[in-house]
């Protein structure tokens, strides 16, 4: 998600199971407006420590390190991490293939904005099912468009399936 307030409590009313993950790239530019730009090089480098971790307790550790030499100076920043840091931890249980995948909304931000392209020309949708078509059609010639394959993904899609076991299997429905 990309941190509008409010965002993870709707969808945790429908889906009372849903792992949250924040984007970490809107973090680090909500982030970066408070710093100035003559340390701005110098925080993402310490800041890659953390979301670059291995586990979250290392990541934790490396956040407690960011805190300790820039918290005097930008503490609404570290305090925005820690105070967000359930919603930015969930990557941490997936592999590396697959925190690559969410750790920003960018991918699908540029999706709905192709989307968009397709929906906007038409000022008035008589249906919903006509609106329902339209993103229908445009979702499938924006797929045709997709030629990178991720890598990996047989193993990427088994670790999802073991993770996931109940949720596909309908235990949890």
């Amino acid at each position: 998600m990309d941190g509008l307030k409010g965002l993870p409590e709707a969808i945790k009313t429908v889906f009372p199971l849903v792992n949250i993950q924040t984007c970490i790239v809107h973090q680090i530019r909500n982030s970066f407006k408070y710093i100035a730009s003559k340390d701005k090089k110098e925080f993402m480098h310490d800041l890659k420590y953390v979301y670059k971790s291995v586990t979250e307790e290392l990541a934790l550790a490396q956040l407690d390190n960011l805190k300790e030499k820039w918290g005097d100076k930008y503490a609404i920043v570290l305090d925005s991490c820690y105070n967000n840091w359930s919603e930015l931890l969930t990557f941490f249980n997936f592999s590396p293939e697959i925190r690559e995948m969410i750790y920003t909304t960018n991918t699908l931000e540029g999706f709905n904005r192709q989307i968009c392209k397709y929906t906007k020309t038409r000022t008035i949708f008589p249906t919903d099912d006509s609106l329902n078509k339209c993103i229908y059609i445009a979702t499938m010639e924006i797929i045709e468009k997709w030629t990178q394959p991720t890598s990996n993904w047989g193993g990427t899609l088994d670790e999802l399936s073991i993770i996931f076991d109940k949720q596909l299997s309908g235990e949890l429905a």
